[in-house]
């Protein structure tokens, strides 16, 4: 991080105290910005309120979606951004990710204190992209913790991580309403998300690509499951909110446990996708760390410690662990449809992630912890087709 003097950090700046102003009704003066590392379409700061009149907190957190030119737009409109999920512009120039993650953030703060996810809001403005949250200082990054020598330490931070899931489930359950109308209130004329669209439309051509690459043919058990792991985007029975993006560098542990940043895809899905996606190493990015099955399912019984209350069959290992299958194996080839193609561009994007890895151990590892999980919970067809694929990409990476 480093502090910054120059524009466009000025203009946040400036845009921040007038949109506090409008908000308290006195003049708050704001200093020493701080860059916090926004993509190249988004300024992020820590910054000081010097006149705090109306008890802001010490330290505030600034984020702007800046305006795009044209080419920027195109760019920024492509998958190729800064992570393989991809950026949405409405026809009427409003950058759909800032106002669902506007959205997302006025429900979360409207949660009970110890229920919230992440950083609290504390002002916004539509029409300038500009958001204002509290500031949970210098966290510990998850990516950090999950390099460390000390295995037991490593194990404990993700089941830290899968308990935080569970609990951010278990507290926005029966609120899907609640939020799909602040997302009419914002302009968001949708539930769906570019996530929903982009899964809907890429996994139905996996095994095409997986045929035609590697000379692989999933059979059909396995393609109804991929099948059944799509529908957990729009349905399921496990409906709660989720940031979405769970990868790595938007996670953070502080004082208060694990949190999340970045709520830019926010919305309700079948929460299994959740624990599914950082079981298989956080598959929206080229992120590869030591994942064994004892771990998977250590995270498995800490997550579902929290939310079997309230869905009470997923204390039935086989219910959890079908549904959790289907979710990995949708993740899985996922992955593989965004990362296998040589698509430089994608590919450099991800790659500064802090737990980034090559593009073949990432995707060999993720196969292969599926067909280990797929094993354990006895689906021969899934653990098959996984050893396959992760025996070809062996074979053609060395």
């Amino acid at each position: 991080m480093t502090t910054l003097l120059a524009d466009p950090v000025s203009d946040v700046v400036a845009a921040a105290e007038r949109l506090l102003e409008r908000r308290t009704g006195a003049p708050v003066s704001l200093v020493d910005p701080v860059d916090l590392g926004g993509s190249g379409r988004t300024v992020v700061l820590r910054v000081r309120c010097a006149a705090n009149p109306f008890s802001l907190p010490r330290t505030l957190v600034v984020k702007q979606v800046r305006e795009l030119s044209e080419a920027a737009h195109a760019l920024s409109a492509s998958p190729h951004s800064d992570s393989a999920f991809p950026d949405g512009i409405q026809g009427d120039g409003v950058d759909s990710a800032f106002l669902r993650e506007a959205v997302s953030y006025q429900f979360a703060t409207a949660l009970a204190t110890e229920n919230r996810p992440g950083p609290s809001l504390i002002a916004y403005d539509l029409e300038a992209r500009l958001l204002i949250l509290t500031d949970l200082g210098d966290a510990a990054p998850i990516a950090r913790l999950l390099v460390r020598p000390d295995e037991a330490a490593v194990t404990n931070s993700l089941m830290a991580l899968a308990q935080a899931m569970g609990r951010m489930h278990a507290a926005t359950v029966g609120r899907e309403e609640d939020f799909s109308a602040l997302l009419r209130r914002s302009g968001v004329s949708h539930n769906g998300n570019l996530v929903s669209s982009e899964v809907t439309s890429s996994i139905p051509r996996l095994p095409t690509m997986l045929s035609q690459e590697i000379g692989v043919t999933p059979g059909p058990d396995v393609t109804e499951a991929a099948e059944r792991g799509v529908a957990l985007f729009s349905g399921g029975r496990h409906r709660a909110f989720s940031p979405s993006d769970l990868c790595p560098d938007n996670i953070i542990v502080d004082d208060e446990g694990v949190r999340f940043l970045d709520y830019e895809w926010g919305g309700f899905r079948d929460a299994t996708l959740d624990i599914a996606y950082a079981l298989v190493s956080f598959p929206g990015c080229l992120c590869s760390f030591s994942l064994s099955l004892d771990r998977s399912l250590a995270m498995i019984e800490a997550w579902r410690a929290e939310v079997v209350g309230i869905w009470p069959a997923l204390a039935d290992d086989r219910t959890l662990h079908s549904r959790l299958l289907d979710a990995q194996l949708v993740w899985v080839w996922l992955s593989t449809y965004w990362f296998l193609p040589e698509d430089h561009a994608r590919i450099a994007a991800v790659r500064e992630h802090q737990l980034s890895a090559p593009r073949s151990r990432a995707l060999i590892s993720r196969w292969r912890a599926l067909a280990e999980f797929a094993e354990h919970v006895g689906n021969a067809a899934v653990a098959e087709h996984a050893h396959e694929v992760a025996a070809r990409f062996t074979e053609n990476w060395g």
